[in-house]
């Protein structure tokens, strides 16, 4: 299997694109910084993955942007510490403020120049037009919670793209799906027969951030550490003929 078999490629945004645990952190500091006692940043996160699952397993429907403000007043009440509305709907709002990965504009670049670039991501349209901005590339087709009314892992959040994709005439097996969440997007795209590459941002720390823990590891196809490392791959493909 080669990257080249491919005509699009599918991405997640948020943990593959988009940097949203470091977004997450520092949009996290005004609750954070009133703990009585210090929690290491992938405690931080892990409880973020936690309490995100949950709330979108219960609304679905709910915005993301909307959802978020949830999650902050969840973690305040669990935490202990007073957060008020506004500053929790501060931080449904900050999706737009979360800096891409230094790598993915420049690759999505390239790699628009040879596969149909797709969105599929568990946000709202308002926010990812933000962080689309920050990726400075015109995708082929967006697809999002907000468009499809719930969430990954869900597979129908999958089956909708991919009748999108059907529309545009593109077979399930040209295409790839890229992401960096094994839990939110290589399970279920095995579930319903995609195959995948795995770009591993955390390949230097230990757990699952701002994730939950898939369980049985999926079948992963191409494994990258940065989305530049898979252009580079197919770059080298195409030297090679």
């Amino acid at each position: 299997m080669r990257l080249s078999d491919f005509k699009a490629l599918t991405f997640d945004c948020y943990g593959t694109l988009i940097d949203w645990e470091s977004g997450m952190i520092a949009a996290l500091k005004p609750l954070t910084d009133r703990l009585p006692a210090e929690l290491s940043r992938d405690a931080v996160l892990e409880a973020h993955a936690r309490v995100e699952s949950a709330q979108q397993k219960a609304t679905p429907t709910k915005l993301y942007s909307d959802l978020l403000s949830v999650v902050y007043r969840r973690l305040a009440e669990q935490w202990g510490v007073a957060a008020s509305w506004d500053e929790c709907r501060a931080y449904g709002r900050s999706v737009a403020d979360w800096p891409a990965f230094p790598d993915s504009a420049e690759a999505l670049a390239y790699l628009k120049r040879h596969f149909r670039l797709v969105i599929l991501s568990n946000v709202d349209n308002c926010s990812f037009a933000a962080s689309n901005a920050r990726l400075n590339v015109t995708f082929d087709a967006i697809c999002t919670a907000e468009d499809i009314g719930s969430y990954k892992p869900d597979t129908r959040n999958f089956d909708y793209m991919l009748g999108q994709l059907a529309a545009m005439g593109l077979r399930r097996d040209e295409i790839l799906h890229t992401a960096e969440s094994l839990f939110h997007d290589h399970a279920p795209a095995n579930a319903v027969g995609l195959a995948t590459a795995w770009i591993h941002r955390r390949h230097a720390q230990s757990g699952f951030g701002a994730t939950m823990d898939p369980g049985a590891m999926p079948r992963i196809d191409f494994r990258f550490t940065s989305l530049g490392a898979l252009a580079e791959a197919h770059r080298a493909e195409q030297a090679q003929g």
